[in-house]
């Protein structure tokens, strides 16, 4: 990919502080971006902030709890006073999966996930469209999904139901935004060497080795970077006739 194919482009990134969002932040940045890196971890967000600047970029950070509508709109509001307009946005803020079947189902978990992995996603989109809209100029919108997006797993209710409606606002929202040439894409990753999987394997008492066969062809768990040169791709005008699609980064394991 040309190394700079966001040029002077204007790109928010939800839960930006760790793992995919924080890399998809660093390679937007390194493509030409000016980013907003948002996260409720203002701690991490802003090293991530540091890090960006450190290397040259362009970037700043913005608290913001994307299950709240007052702290999206803000978020959307403080991208366009600094840089002037908003012309990507990677919602990929999310929290982890809750960890009991159905019928011991914990209503307070149940609602954390829903309210952030589904409604943020939902508060995210209402906000960056309108905001594309009022500039007339397009704009490309990346909704992260999983593999639970299309594949279910036990004990994890809430989360997969979030999951699979995230691709199904990602399809309203293309077909509803079409015509104002802004595009709407997901992408569906697997099993990411993040802290969230990284905590799961703790929890479960295994190793990466033990573990990856079971959810990768290729016996290893994929990169955050990998995710974000995906996002990459749908964000720029590399994409420019894909809209309401999914890329699976997911080493196979959803055609298992």
């Amino acid at each position: 990919m040309n190394s700079k194919i966001l040029q002077d482009k204007v790109a928010i990134v939800t839960g930006a502080a760790i793992g995919m969002g924080a890399a998809t932040a660093r390679l937007f940045a390194e493509a030409g971006a000016r980013v907003v890196v948002a996260d409720v971890n203002e701690r991490a967000g802003r090293h991530v902030v540091e890090e960006i600047v450190g290397a040259g970029g362009e970037a700043f950070f913005q608290r913001a709890d994307v299950s709240v509508a007052f702290d999206v709109d803000a978020l959307v509001a403080a991208a366009v006073s600094r840089f002037g307009r908003l012309d990507v946005a990677i919602n990929n803020a999310a929290v982890s999966p809750d960890t009991k079947p159905l019928a011991e189902m914990d209503e307070a978990d149940f609602d954390r996930v829903i309210a952030v992995d589904l409604k943020g996603v939902a508060l995210c989109l209402k906000y960056e469209l309108a905001q594309m809209i009022r500039q007339g100029q397009g704009g490309s919108i990346v909704n992260i999904g999983s593999v639970s997006s299309f594949r279910p797993q036990p004990t994890n209710g809430a989360y997969v139901a979030a999951k699979h409606a995230v691709i199904g606002l990602t399809k309203v929202a293309a077909l509803e935004n079409g015509g104002h040439d802004i595009r709407v894409n997901a992408v569906a990753p697997g099993a990411i060497d993040t802290p969230m999987l990284r905590g799961a394997l703790d929890a479960m008492k295994v190793s990466e080795a033990e573990y990856a066969p079971t959810l990768s062809v290729l016996n290893r768990f994929g990169a955050p970077t990998e995710v974000a040169q995906a996002s990459l791709w749908l964000a720029s005008d590399l994409s420019s006739y894909v809209t309401g699609s999914t890329i699976h980064v997911d080493a196979g394991y959803a055609n298992r």
